[in-house]
């Protein structure tokens, strides 16, 4: 059996199999499993690898606080993929429905990335790393950036 990592990320959406589906498609993800509410149909748990890591999420069941950026007006936790092409993996998640909100653009601290909102209402950054950047340089760019 698989390790799982220390620290995942758990999603609540509102329609998970249509979650797992646009994962799967724009970001390669590969379902590992899930548990259907024999009750009502919803996905209570999934599990799914993505980029090394573990994706795991679920339908909302406002009984138990799980409740999607949908119904709580948004969310300020941003998911962080890294990839081999970001522009490719961004232009895809777009055609299957997700919104642009930044461009993928070279960054100060070395990666070109941009940021999108998934048709779920989470918000990715989708990296690749482009420049091995130390940190005293990324903050000498990062103050050289905010001054303007």
């Amino acid at each position: 059996m698989q390790a799982d990592p220390a620290l995942s990320a758990y999603l609540c959406v509102r329609g998970a199999e249509a979650a797992i589906a646009f994962y799967r498609e724009a970001f390669g993800a590969e379902e590992r499993f899930r548990l259907v509410d024999p009750g009502d149909g919803r996905i209570g748990h999934a599990e799914l690898s993505l980029g090394g890591g573990l994706l795991m999420l679920a339908d909302e069941y406002p009984d138990f606080g799980a409740l999607s950026p949908e119904s709580l007006g948004g969310s300020p936790v941003k998911m962080h993929l890294y990839v081999e092409d970001a522009a490719e993996t961004f232009a895809r998640a777009l055609a299957l429905g997700a919104t642009e909100l930044r461009p993928v653009k070279a960054q100060f601290h070395g990666d070109r990335s941009g940021l999108l909102a998934d048709p779920f209402g989470h918000c990715w950054f989708i990296a690749e790393k482009a420049e091995a950047v130390a940190p005293e340089e990324m903050q000498r760019r990062w103050a050289e950036m905010m001054a303007g």
